[in-house]
């Protein structure tokens, strides 16, 4: 993928945006969201989503296996949660949540985005189309997304009405 490739889904979330933001923002969970991330831990006596923390994601897609220790470069507590990825100590993918009030009222519509701010290295794209099996990239992601959403949907309008 070469810089400046971006990919964005949208979900509405039958829920305040304040609680969907402290679903996605609370990265120790992303496992539980992702359908690549299976581990998120907080990194330098971080305990929460502020800007400039950081935190070490675990990846697997099939066999392949991968870490990052993105920074939060946006936490805004029911607005926006944002955080930078880097290879060899330089930003490569800017992810971002957004979190919109619907038109319906009490729902929220929640954007997952993604920025390549870097093109990838010959190595990323040869490991996603031989050892991951990806042919497009940009539409795995989105679907990751879109799961990744549907997942934290699911939780946030579970809560929800349970209360």
């Amino acid at each position: 993928m070469k810089a400046g490739t971006r990919g964005e889904v949208t979900v509405r979330v039958a829920a305040p945006a304040e609680r969907v933001y402290e679903l996605v923002s609370d990265v120790t969970r992303m496992g539980e969201w992702s359908p690549e991330t299976t581990r998120c831990v907080w990194l330098d006596g971080a305990t929460g989503p502020t800007v400039g923390a950081r935190f070490k994601g675990t990846n697997a897609r099939g066999f392949v296996r991968w870490s990052t220790k993105p920074k939060v470069v946006a936490a805004s507590p029911g607005r926006e949660f944002a955080f930078v990825t880097g290879h060899l100590g330089k930003d490569m993918t800017k992810w971002t949540y957004t979190f919109a009030p619907a038109e319906s009222g009490n729902a929220t519509d929640v954007t997952e985005s993604y920025e390549l701010m870097r093109d990838n290295p010959w190595y990323f794209r040869m490991a996603e189309r031989h050892l991951m099996r990806v042919d497009d990239r940009v539409s795995d992601l989105e679907r990751g997304m879109r799961a990744t959403l549907e997942r934290i949907k699911a939780v946030a309008e579970r809560d929800v009405q349970a209360r």
